[in-house]
């Protein structure tokens, strides 16, 4: 190890799950940077290594002590060299399963839920003066953001959370036990660090929450402002080019956050809204909250007010107790609303769930043709909706190279649609520095499932 890597101390954050938990993750980074540590890609370089953890998917715990297991061999090679690695879980497996993780993994040295991460700083001392591991699963009483440094961006698609946990308590879903009551960050803070992000270079801000649609932040004043309120005000930030928000309930869908996609430029074309099921029955087993036609009603308001809108949403196979009729009900709901994407999971228990001790199960076998039925459908689809875009202009605001690209003059470089697709060009003679940044015209020559390539509009 170089003297240069002495002196600094290295940060590895192994990341699952949502895009929340993405910028959980650079968020922790940003808290714990004023102590000295820097990012590296490498896990066995770490001297603070976490894992931020995500209960939706199926064996998550299984994964997490598989990696756990490597964890525990690299913290002991270090130990050999005289050197301490400190190992952290976070996220939403640390706050349901922190007492196990202690038990099964006792070398882990700190386990904190995603509410607690603006206090790494605290935690990190305890286990470094060695005073015993840290599990920190509380809920605290300061809302976390008012702890956490603003962010500096320096993304040109950045996100920004500005509502988290979740009031609902679908059935299948762990996220209320795990992230908490529904929490709103005032509206000042939310603008202030958009603000921020455009001034270091951000032109398209992802506002994220679990149901960020739920948005009831405090305005200046007084008033309990909704998402739709907030996106006028967003757009008046200069140079801020598009905004996106994710992921909505359809309960929380308002007349005002319909108006904000007729009104606002700005408001990407594009709207992830989960459904889960096409079948009211399952539905309410689910305890969604919502009817079939009443989802179908809000789609129909928001084609009204924007015509080009592009639809994504969630589809559950297999809830317990799913029938062939219920199915079938789904795939019919696919058919009359059209979806640009979509994903779709087979349903696996989740420990503490009311779903989980519902009867019957549905066979696997009979999952998995039902996913590939209705995959294939959401499929045929979405080729559908990007092969349709092949032959118009487009606005795309470009991000960078293409991932792994060797620069020359057939460089790639990667932008978005206004409908969230990947979107490429050749980059020819253009220097990077006016395309980067830059929302510019491409005409779309080539559609796959996942992207399209085009070629720049000559004025």
């Amino acid at each position: 190890m170089s003297a240069k890597n002495k002196m600094t101390k290295k940060l590895h954050i192994k990341t699952w799950g949502c895009q929340m938990n993405v910028y959980d993750s650079g968020r922790m980074a940003d808290v714990v940077a004023p102590l000295g540590y820097a990012a590296t890609d490498e896990a066995e370089d770490a001297d603070l290594l976490i894992f931020n953890t995500c209960h939706i998917r199926e064996k998550a715990t299984d994964k997490l002590f598989s990696e756990l297991g490597r964890a525990r061999d690299m913290q002991a090679e270090r130990a050999k060299q005289g050197q301490r690695m400190i190992v952290a879980v976070a996220g939403c497996v640390a706050q349901a399963e922190g007492a196990e993780i202690q038990r099964r993994a006792p070398y882990v040295d700190m386990i904190f839920g995603p509410q607690t991460y603006h206090q790494l700083p605290e935690m990190i001392a305890r286990v470094t003066r060695e005073t015993g591991g840290v599990l920190n699963t509380e809920f605290p009483v300061e809302p976390k953001f008012d702890s956490l440094p603003r962010q500096t961006g320096g993304e040109i698609a950045a996100f920004l959370s500005i509502q988290e946990g979740c009031d609902k308590f679908c059935t299948f879903c762990v996220v209320p036990y795990t992230r908490g009551a529904e929490y709103s960050r005032t509206v000042a803070s939310i603008v202030a660090e958009a603000e921020t992000l455009v001034q270091s270079g951000a032109r398209e801000i992802t506002l994220l929450g679990q149901n960020v649609n739920a948005f009831h932040g405090v305005g200046a004043d007084g008033a309990v402002w909704g998402l739709g309120r907030l996106f006028y005000r967003l757009a008046e930030i200069p140079d801020l080019k598009r905004l996106r928000y994710m992921t909505s309930h359809p309960r929380d869908m308002d007349d005002e956050l319909i108006a904000a996609h007729r009104d606002i430029p700005q408001l990407m074309p594009f709207l992830h809204l989960p459904v889960q099921s096409g079948s009211d029955r399952i539905l309410e087993a689910m305890n969604r909250k919502h009817t079939r036609d009443e989802y179908r009603r809000i789609i129909d308001k928001l084609r009204a007010a924007k015509s080009n809108i592009a639809l994504s949403s969630d589809f559950i196979v297999g809830f317990p107790g799913e029938t062939d009729e219920d199915h079938a009900a789904t795939m019919e709901l696919v058919r009359e609303t059209g979806f640009a994407q979509a994903y779709s999971f087979k349903y696996s228990r989740r420990p503490g769930t009311p779903a989980s001790a519902m009867i019957p199960q549905v066979a696997e076998a009979v999952k998995d043709a039902r996913l590939h039925e209705l995959q294939a459908l959401l499929q045929t689809q979405q080729n559908a909706f990007n092969q349709n875009l092949v032959g118009q202009t487009l606005p795309v605001l470009f991000d960078g190279p293409k991932r792994g690209e060797k620069p020359g003059d057939n460089e790639q470089v990667h932008g978005r649609s206004p409908f969230a697709q990947s979107t490429f060009i050749e980059r020819g003679d253009a220097p990077l520095h006016r395309i980067v940044g830059q929302e510019l015209m491409v005409k779309i020559t080539q559609a796959r499932q996942n992207s399209l390539t085009g070629v720049l509009k000559q004025n």
